[in-house]
């Protein structure tokens, strides 16, 4: 067999990127470090585009869109491919009905557990090798407020380079990527999310993402990584910080009685 004929190929060169593509999507980016396994409305959506991108590129000359179209033709006309396409005709609708079949087909399974929107954090965690108490903890930027208009500048910077794409630019929840998730984005402009919670509820969440979730706060599919993988703790309390304050919301804070710490509320300017 001439390997070299068929890498020069465009119909098998298109095959060969399309499995490339694939295999790099569902099983490359889950393996990198700090990364979470790849949602299947999200691998679709990744592949259509390959896709596309492979059609335009096989169809950008006369000649290579003819060599494009050779091997299927041939497998429609000619009488030597026949048995590929008897093969086709019957492999196909067993795959379609398999799929539909497994979609539909009723389970004993026990229906799965109501999932917790904000579920209740650890008293503490660990952050790159630190331990951090996270009940009664205050973002430690607040306690300069000359600097604050810089963290805030830091975090609209931050923000936007990383968050950008899933929260989007009116921090909605309605970015690029939102639709491919569900559960979808954090809305930060609704009163229900971060106007709800601490500070250091937030920056938990942000740290550990959707791999640090607790069981109650399970399943979860979406494309929040472990961002401690990739920020400093002062760059994820610089982020808190600007979606407070671009959202006006104020966060809820701790109150000290009978020697216990406990949560006071907040609310919005």
């Amino acid at each position: 067999m001439n390997f070299a004929r068929y890498a020069r190929h465009p119909f098998w060169q298109a095959v060969a990127i399309l499995v490339l593509a694939f295999v790099v999507i569902e099983w490359g980016i889950p393996a990198l470090p700090g990364s979470a396994i790849v949602p299947a409305s999200v691998v679709l959506q990744y592949m259509a585009t390959v896709l596309v991108g492979v059609l335009i590129y096989v169809s950008d000359s006369e000649e290579r869109w003819a060599l494009f179209k050779a091997p299927l033709h041939a497998a429609l006309v000619e009488p030597r491919l026949k048995p590929v396409r008897v093969t086709g005709l019957v492999l196909l609708p067993l795959l379609v009905g398999a799929v539909t079949l497994g979609q539909v087909r009723a389970t004993v399974q026990a229906p799965p557990s109501l999932r917790s929107i904000h579920p209740a954090p650890p008293p503490e965690i660990t952050f790159r090798g630190k331990t951090m108490t996270l009940t009664g903890l205050e973002n430690p930027l607040r306690a300069r407020p000359d600097s604050l208009p810089a963290f805030v500048a830091e975090g609209r910077r931050i923000y936007y380079q990383n968050c950008l794409p899933c929260h989007g630019d009116h921090l909605d929840g309605q970015g690029h990527y939102a639709a491919g998730f569900n559960p979808l984005p954090a809305n930060f402009q609704d009163n229900g999310t971060i106007a709800q919670l601490t500070e250091s509820f937030v920056f938990w969440r942000i740290a550990k993402g959707g791999p640090g979730l607790p069981r109650e706060g399970t399943p979860w599919n979406s494309a929040m990584p472990r961002w401690e993988d990739f920020l400093t703790e002062r760059e994820i309390w610089s982020v808190i910080t600007f979606l407070y304050d671009q959202t006006g919301w104020k966060p809820r804070t701790w109150e000290k009685t009978g020697g216990e710490m406990r949560d006071a509320g907040g609310g919005h300017d």
